[in-house]
């Protein structure tokens, strides 16, 4: 709903209409890694009465992975790409520094006595932003139609 709000507004400036399509589109995804995430969660933490980390690791996995997929194949799959090695590598880079910042602050929050399901929405309000930004301009970045110089092909003489 927000996405189409985001186009509604945006979709009309030529300029915005892009940013607020290729928003939308991530917005999918991290819907699809949050609900998901979340289930799983919810499934580990209060059914099978696993500890916060242990259930949250589980539900980062899942999650991570479908999430990539969306991000990559969809949202930002207009721009011209690194290699798949560097795409995959960068993604797992800043997911693990959001993974080390992620779990901090559930951490923290449990810690003074706050759910771990309120911390994971939390969570999910600062990462919608965080990752949206890392996504499109390091991990999916534009690169103006050059590709890095590994990609090149090599001419002999």
């Amino acid at each position: 709903m927000f996405g189409l709000f985001l186009q509604r507004v945006f979709g009309r400036h030529p300029r915005w209409h892009g940013l607020a399509e290729q928003f939308s589109k991530y917005l999918v995804g991290g819907s699809l890694y949050f609900w998901v995430g979340y289930g799983v969660f919810a499934f580990c933490y209060s059914v099978l009465h696993w500890s916060w980390l242990w259930s949250k690791i589980v539900c980062d996995i899942i999650g991570w992975s479908l999430n990539y997929y969306v991000q990559r194949f969809w949202a930002f799959k207009n721009q011209v790409h690194l290699s798949e090695m560097e795409h995959a590598g960068r993604y797992i880079f800043i997911e693990s520094i959001g993974f080390i910042i992620d779990y901090a602050l559930i951490g923290g929050l449990v810690y003074v006595g706050i759910s771990p399901y309120i911390g994971f929405v939390i969570s999910g309000i600062f990462f919608t932003f965080w990752s949206f930004l890392w996504y499109k301009y390091w991990v999916f970045p534009e690169t103006g139609g050059k590709k890095s110089a590994k990609d090149m092909p090599v001419v002999e003489l």
